[in-house]
């Protein structure tokens, strides 16, 4: 059994047990979340499409941690110009665990 939600603005194909990292949630490490914007549910031949929405339909999960991504460099240059500009970036992420899909 799987289903597509919309996580702080973004759609993940989740199951239950799955480990998924997203965009910082305000909630704290160990609080359980639950997602209300589900647009798909699939089990097995079964398939429910929402409207955009499947109305009643909710996906739960834990918080375990709040991490920062890995780094990402972000380089610009013209040449012969002398322009050259280094920034970095590190993206702030919740780490869930998926621990039910309901209907």
């Amino acid at each position: 059994m799987y289903a597509i939600v919309n996580i702080a603005g973004q759609q993940f194909k989740v199951e239950e047990g799955q480990k998924l990292y997203v965009h910082r949630l305000s909630a704290d490490s160990g609080s359980k979340v639950s997602f209300d914007e589900v647009l798909l549910v699939a089990n097995g031949d079964n398939v429910q499409i929402g409207k955009p929405t499947l109305s009643g339909a909710s996906v739960e999960a834990t918080v375990v941690d709040h991490l920062k991504d890995d780094k990402v460099i972000v380089f610009k240059k013209k040449r012969r110009k002398g322009y050259r500009r280094k920034k970095g970036h590190r993206q702030y992420l919740s780490e869930l665990v998926i621990e039910k899909i309901s209907v």
